[in-house]
């Protein structure tokens, strides 16, 4: 048996067992039910700021976080600090001024800068969103904790290439082949 072949037989189970945990991590990050989601809503004493939270997308919240960490700031730093389009920054920003997180404001010698700054709505969804994450931190640190040196480099070196990787780019590839397939139009 060709080793190609062999090493796919022993993979496979685990890649398919890597895939559903993924499934499974995604769904626990994503549920409405999930400690993270009652966490949240326990610690705003604002029911407005729970159903903005409810209704907000990972890169809205990362929009509202770059500019209280930094107002006033304007849509080129907002853009380099969350690694998104300025068309993105600037849709978002619409839609933030739209429900009053947001606020903005032009300098005098300089109409066209337009500057963003948190409105107190804003500065409150802010402070717990910056305090959930805090905590997440410290939770994934300790989670971390648990495995050695050696597993958590391996992690790291899965991650950085996952960071790496096209894996739609991969998915169009031929796979390896099997037992009695002909090779030579694997890529």
């Amino acid at each position: 048996m060709p080793a190609a072949a062999n090493n796919h037989d022993e993979t496979a189970p685990l890649v398919a067992n890597i895939l559903a945990l993924l499934a499974k991590v995604t769904e626990h990050f994503s549920s409405e039910e999930n400690d993270q989601w009652q966490w949240l809503v326990k610690h705003s004493h604002n029911q407005l700021i729970v159903e903005i939270l409810r209704d907000s997308t990972v890169t809205m919240l990362r929009v509202i976080n770059a500019i209280g960490r930094s107002e006033p700031v304007n849509g080129i730093t907002i853009s380099e600090r969350c690694r998104i389009s300025r068309g993105t920054v600037s849709k978002v920003t619409r839609r933030l001024l739209a429900r009053n997180l947001i606020s903005q404001e032009s300098l005098p010698n300089n109409r066209k800068e337009i500057l963003f700054r948190l409105t107190p709505l804003g500065r409150e969804l802010f402070e717990v969103h910056r305090a959930f994450d805090e905590q997440m931190e410290r939770g994934f640190k300790r989670f971390l904790e648990r495995y050695s040196p050696e597993e958590l480099q391996l992690l790291v070196r899965v991650l950085h290439d996952a960071t790496e990787a096209s894996f739609l780019n991969l998915g169009l590839q031929e796979l390896p082949a099997n037992k009695g397939t002909d090779s030579s139009h694997a890529t």
